[in-house]
């Protein structure tokens, strides 16, 4: 029996994360406290998404929802105030990986906040309400799932004990261990061996039933402190040891992404047991 022991929203793409104690598992992905797991993104003035492997700085850019209303904060700047409740701004077409997606922008004045705080030309957009975005069934055996501006799908997940093993061949080279967030997961499971999420073949949280499907590839993203922005040393010469993955044509992996197959609309909490269908 697996037990949730972590839960985090990421509400714009690539920035801080915010921790919950309880969402709602949406088919797209989770939902807490009126926003959905990246239901905004940073792009540049052409559409193309950013993220914290261009810029770091993304990493100290904290939503936190109020209320009605999305707080974006960040070091050295007044804090940029969104409107949940608003209608979908002017559509404009944005780029995530392969997929062009309709987007609503979300103004000039939340615009000029991004641009300042990192230093480059950029918009704010929203994933637009009664936009769809389908995730690739190549790893889903053809069935059907959806995200918003998630990577490639609704979910993150990664066992704590994996994280826990990294760290243990991290100490005996020298360096520090790193915390969970390096790797942005949405949620984190105890209570299973390390790297078991790799042969998993449903988590179900009383009819609530999380498949993984594909493994997480990884990027330079984990080198970077989410507390301070700044890149470190890559844990990925010690993953590429003995994590890269056949099945991804030999990338280095940790982490698995998943998709809802049963109960969305159903709720997650921190703390909760999860029965865990292993599929070697």
């Amino acid at each position: 029996m697996a037990i949730l022991s972590e839960l985090t929203l990421y509400p714009i793409k690539s920035c801080a994360g915010m921790p919950v104690q309880e969402a709602v598992v949406t088919d797209a992905g989770l939902f807490a406290a009126g926003v959905h797991d990246r239901e905004w993104m940073v792009v540049s003035p052409d559409g193309q998404f950013m993220t914290q492997r261009e810029h770091p700085r993304m990493a100290l850019v904290a939503p936190r929802p109020d209320g009605r209303q999305l707080y974006v904060s960040a070091p050295g700047a007044a804090r940029l105030v969104l409107g949940l409740d608003e209608p979908d701004g002017a559509p404009v077409p944005v780029r995530i990986w392969d997929d062009t997606v309709t987007a609503a922008d979300c103004g000039d004045a939340a615009a000029g906040w991004f641009s300042q705080v990192l230093g480059s030309p950029c918009r704010l957009v929203r994933f637009r309400r009664d936009a769809v975005r389908l995730t690739s069934t190549k790893w889903t055996g053809g069935v059907p799932a959806q995200t918003r501006f998630a990577d490639g799908y609704p979910l993150l997940l990664i066992g704590a004990a994996s994280l826990a093993d990294l760290n243990e061949r991290m100490v005996a080279a020298g360096r520090a261990p790193l915390p969970m967030n390096r790797f942005r997961p949405n949620l984190v499971v105890d209570g299973i061996e390390p790297y078991d999420e790799d042969f998993l073949a449903s988590l179900d949280a009383g009819g609530l039933v999380i498949k993984p499907v594909k493994p997480c590839a990884r990027c330079p993203i984990p080198s970077i402190d989410q507390a301070t922005g700044v890149a470190g040393p890559d844990p990925l010469d010690i993953l590429l040891t003995y994590r890269a993955n056949p099945r991804m044509d030999g990338a280095v992996c940790l982490g698995m992404n998943c998709i809802v197959v049963a109960g969305a609309q159903g709720v997650l909490r921190v703390g909760q047991h999860l029965e865990a269908e292993l599929d070697f």
